[in-house]
Protein backbone atom coordinates (compact mmCIF):
# COMPACT_ATOMS: atom_id res chain seq x y z
CA UNK A 1 0.00 0.00 0.00
CA UNK A 2 1.89 3.34 -0.98
CA UNK A 3 1.53 6.59 0.49
CA UNK A 4 -1.48 7.57 -2.19
CA UNK A 5 -3.72 4.85 -1.16
CA UNK A 6 -2.79 5.83 2.58
CA UNK A 7 -4.01 8.86 1.88
CA UNK A 8 -7.50 8.25 0.48
CA UNK A 9 -7.90 5.32 2.74
CA UNK A 10 -7.37 8.32 5.69
CA UNK A 11 -9.83 10.54 4.14
CA UNK A 12 -12.44 7.90 3.63
CA UNK A 13 -12.39 6.52 7.05
CA UNK A 14 -12.35 10.40 7.96
CA UNK A 15 -15.95 10.84 6.20
CA UNK A 16 -17.12 7.34 7.57
CA UNK A 17 -16.36 8.77 11.59
CA UNK A 18 -17.98 12.07 10.54
CA UNK A 19 -20.80 9.61 8.75
CA UNK A 20 -20.69 7.79 12.57
CA UNK A 21 -21.36 11.32 14.62
CA UNK A 22 -24.52 11.79 12.14
CA UNK A 23 -26.45 9.10 14.35
CA UNK A 24 -25.83 11.18 17.18
CA UNK A 25 -26.17 14.63 15.38
CA UNK A 26 -29.19 13.88 12.75
CA UNK A 27 -28.30 16.60 10.79
CA UNK A 28 -25.39 15.01 9.22
CA UNK A 29 -26.36 12.16 6.69
CA UNK A 30 -24.66 9.41 8.71
CA UNK A 31 -24.64 5.88 6.59
CA UNK A 32 -25.11 7.69 3.47
CA UNK A 33 -21.85 9.77 4.35
CA UNK A 34 -20.68 6.40 5.29
CA UNK A 35 -21.00 5.22 1.84
CA UNK A 36 -19.60 8.81 -0.12
CA UNK A 37 -16.28 7.50 1.78
CA UNK A 38 -16.59 4.08 0.44
CA UNK A 39 -17.10 5.55 -3.30
CA UNK A 40 -14.24 7.85 -2.54
CA UNK A 41 -11.82 5.25 -2.13
CA UNK A 42 -13.32 3.15 -4.70
CA UNK A 43 -13.38 5.83 -7.07
CA UNK A 44 -9.28 6.68 -5.85
CA UNK A 45 -8.29 3.03 -6.18
CA UNK A 46 -10.34 2.47 -9.13
CA UNK A 47 -12.67 0.18 -8.27
CA UNK A 48 -9.79 -2.67 -6.99
CA UNK A 49 -10.90 -3.40 -3.49
CA UNK A 50 -14.02 -1.71 -3.02
CA UNK A 51 -16.09 -2.85 -5.94
CA UNK A 52 -19.63 -2.12 -7.25
CA UNK A 53 -21.09 -4.88 -5.73
CA UNK A 54 -20.19 -3.74 -2.47
CA UNK A 55 -21.11 0.12 -3.03
CA UNK A 56 -24.33 -1.24 -4.02
CA UNK A 57 -24.28 -3.46 -0.74
CA UNK A 58 -23.54 0.17 1.35
CA UNK A 59 -26.17 2.13 -0.76
CA UNK A 60 -28.86 -0.78 0.18
CA UNK A 61 -27.76 -0.73 4.19
CA UNK A 62 -27.83 3.08 4.26
CA UNK A 63 -31.39 3.32 2.93
CA UNK A 64 -32.43 0.39 4.97
CA UNK A 65 -31.19 2.46 8.11
CA UNK A 66 -32.78 5.65 7.07
CA UNK A 67 -35.77 4.11 6.55
CA UNK A 68 -35.13 1.96 10.09
CA UNK A 69 -34.69 5.02 11.91
CA UNK A 70 -37.62 7.17 10.31
CA UNK A 71 -40.06 3.93 10.91
CA UNK A 72 -38.40 3.80 14.44
CA UNK A 73 -40.08 7.25 15.65
CA UNK A 74 -43.51 6.03 14.59
CA UNK A 75 -43.60 2.27 15.56
CA UNK A 76 -42.60 3.98 18.82
CA UNK A 77 -45.28 6.13 19.07
CA UNK A 78 -47.51 3.81 17.97
CA UNK A 79 -46.05 1.07 20.49
CA UNK A 80 -46.99 3.96 23.42
CA UNK A 81 -50.20 4.25 22.27
CA UNK A 82 -49.98 7.00 19.66
CA UNK A 83 -52.89 7.76 17.34
CA UNK A 84 -53.24 9.06 13.96
CA UNK A 85 -52.51 12.37 15.29
CA UNK A 86 -50.07 11.62 17.29
CA UNK A 87 -48.08 10.37 14.12
CA UNK A 88 -49.18 13.21 12.03
CA UNK A 89 -47.33 15.77 14.81
CA UNK A 90 -44.37 13.64 14.80
CA UNK A 91 -43.83 14.48 10.91
CA UNK A 92 -44.66 17.84 11.58
CA UNK A 93 -42.47 17.89 14.29
CA UNK A 94 -39.13 16.55 12.18
CA UNK A 95 -40.19 19.23 9.62
CA UNK A 96 -40.37 21.98 12.13
CA UNK A 97 -37.16 20.65 14.13
CA UNK A 98 -35.09 20.86 10.92
CA UNK A 99 -35.83 24.02 10.22
CA UNK A 100 -35.74 25.65 13.79
CA UNK A 101 -33.70 23.81 15.99
CA UNK A 102 -31.01 22.09 13.88
CA UNK A 103 -29.56 18.71 15.63
CA UNK A 104 -31.39 19.74 18.29
CA UNK A 105 -34.82 20.71 16.69
CA UNK A 106 -34.49 17.05 14.68
CA UNK A 107 -34.57 14.85 18.09
CA UNK A 108 -37.23 16.93 20.34
CA UNK A 109 -39.07 18.38 17.13
CA UNK A 110 -41.03 15.05 17.07
CA UNK A 111 -41.54 14.31 20.62
CA UNK A 112 -42.78 17.57 21.14
CA UNK A 113 -44.96 17.14 18.07
CA UNK A 114 -46.54 14.14 18.94
CA UNK A 115 -47.37 15.50 22.46
CA UNK A 116 -49.39 18.65 20.98
CA UNK A 117 -51.17 16.92 18.20
CA UNK A 118 -52.45 14.44 20.47
CA UNK A 119 -53.60 16.88 22.75
CA UNK A 120 -55.07 18.92 19.69
CA UNK A 121 -56.78 15.15 18.81
CA UNK A 122 -58.57 14.71 22.02
CA UNK A 123 -56.12 12.99 24.01
CA UNK A 124 -55.18 14.39 27.97
CA UNK A 125 -51.29 15.08 28.94
CA UNK A 126 -50.71 11.90 30.65
CA UNK A 127 -51.37 10.10 27.19
CA UNK A 128 -50.25 12.46 24.95
CA UNK A 129 -46.52 12.79 26.83
CA UNK A 130 -46.72 8.66 26.82
CA UNK A 131 -47.10 8.95 23.20
CA UNK A 132 -44.08 11.57 22.95
CA UNK A 133 -42.38 8.91 24.85
CA UNK A 134 -43.03 6.39 22.91
CA UNK A 135 -41.44 8.46 19.94
CA UNK A 136 -38.02 8.79 21.81
CA UNK A 137 -38.41 5.57 22.46
CA UNK A 138 -38.47 4.73 19.03
CA UNK A 139 -35.97 7.18 18.08
CA UNK A 140 -33.51 5.64 20.08
CA UNK A 141 -34.08 1.93 18.93
CA UNK A 142 -33.94 3.20 15.15
CA UNK A 143 -30.43 5.18 16.32
CA UNK A 144 -29.44 2.07 17.40
CA UNK A 145 -30.06 0.08 14.87
CA UNK A 146 -28.44 2.62 12.42
CA UNK A 147 -25.13 3.01 14.43
CA UNK A 148 -24.67 -1.27 13.94
CA UNK A 149 -24.75 -0.53 10.47
CA UNK A 150 -22.63 2.05 10.12
CA UNK A 151 -20.13 0.08 12.49
CA UNK A 152 -20.86 -2.94 10.11
CA UNK A 153 -20.61 -1.15 7.09
CA UNK A 154 -17.19 0.23 8.44
CA UNK A 155 -15.89 -2.67 9.42
CA UNK A 156 -16.79 -4.54 5.91
CA UNK A 157 -14.78 -1.48 4.48
CA UNK A 158 -11.50 -1.58 6.81
CA UNK A 159 -11.87 -5.50 6.16
CA UNK A 160 -11.89 -5.48 2.55
CA UNK A 161 -9.15 -2.61 1.75
CA UNK A 162 -6.66 -4.63 4.17
CA UNK A 163 -7.38 -8.09 3.45
CA UNK A 164 -9.66 -8.18 0.60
Amino acid sequence: MGIWDIAIFVISLMIMVVGMAGIIVPIIPSTPLIWVGAFIYALCTHFEKVTWIMLLLFALMAIFSVVLENLGNVYGAKKFGATRWGILGSLVGTGAGFFMGGPVGLILGPIVGTIIFEMIGGKGYQGALKSGLGNFVGFLGGSMLKLIIGLVMISLFVWKVFFG
